[in-house]
């Protein structure tokens, strides 16, 4: 294996699908916590959707979430950040120089743990065609100046509507037939010990013949979070629940 990979490190944090937003502002108060070294993590994995709306080239996106790109900037300068992008926050370069930032089209991100192949992956690549054209075009890059362009001639009523919409929509669903779907997309066709992604919100664990399948559990239901661990030589990803100290 490459020993350019990405090292995953023991003690690192996941965190996936926070959906960051005025009306969701708990992922905050972790990242605040960081900010601030009352907490220490050996690196951060960002497993996308960690705001709810960030669009490269839409300034208005990335108005409303200034203090928080600020405060991942800060970090980046001291501490590993990996940031698989989402399909709520993309084209993100720009806004985060520092961080090692992955766009749909390199997911999976082949990692490395101790000796272990690891895959990671925000998790909407390789959908239906419909999916993949809509996608492209939302992403891109000439695109979002246009759009960028009408949401604020028409005094951000696009993005107003759009965060309108996310607020009603249930982000916390069970996923009937959760193993097959996920068997159908990747089961043999990945060689590696662990994949690991978010974007299906499950918080759940598939052994596969071929590697174990982890989907994340979204941080924004019940702030769910993640610490690397060892555990008998095996990648251990330890749940945690922030709560905001008052």
């Amino acid at each position: 294996m490459s020993h350019n990979l990405i090292q995953i490190q023991e003690g690192a944090y996941i965190i996936s699908d926070a959906h960051f937003s005025n009306s969701r502002p708990e992922l905050f108060y972790l990242i605040q916590d960081i900010h601030s070294k009352k907490i220490t993590p050996t690196q951060l994995l960002l497993f996308g959707d960690i705001f709810d709306a960030l669009f490269g080239s839409v300034s208005k996106s990335i108005e409303v979430n200034q203090d928080m790109i600020t405060m991942l900037n800060d970090i980046s300068k001291e501490m590993e950040i990996v940031y698989m992008e989402g399909n709520h926050d993309f084209n993100l370069k720009n806004i985060f120089p520092n961080i090692r930032i992955f766009t749909i089209a390199q997911q999976p991100v082949a990692c490395l743990y101790e000796d272990k192949k690891v895959f990671l992956a925000h998790g909407d690549f390789g959908e239906d065609l419909g999916y993949r054209i809509y996608t492209s075009i939302i992403r891109n890059r000439f695109f979002l100046p246009v759009f960028n362009f009408i949401n604020t001639i028409l005094g951000n009523i696009i993005l107003e509507k759009l965060d309108v919409y996310l607020r009603k929509k249930e982000d916390c669903n069970e996923f009937s037939g959760f193993k097959k779907y996920i068997a159908s997309r990747l089961e043999n066709k990945y060689e590696c010990d662990y994949f690991i992604e978010g974007h299906f919100h499950q918080n759940k664990i598939i052994n596969f013949d071929s590697f174990e399948y982890i989907n994340l559990a979204a941080f924004a239901c019940n702030q769910r979070y993640f610490i690397v661990e060892s555990s008998k030589d095996k990648l251990f990803l330890k749940e945690n629940n922030f709560h905001k100290e008052i």
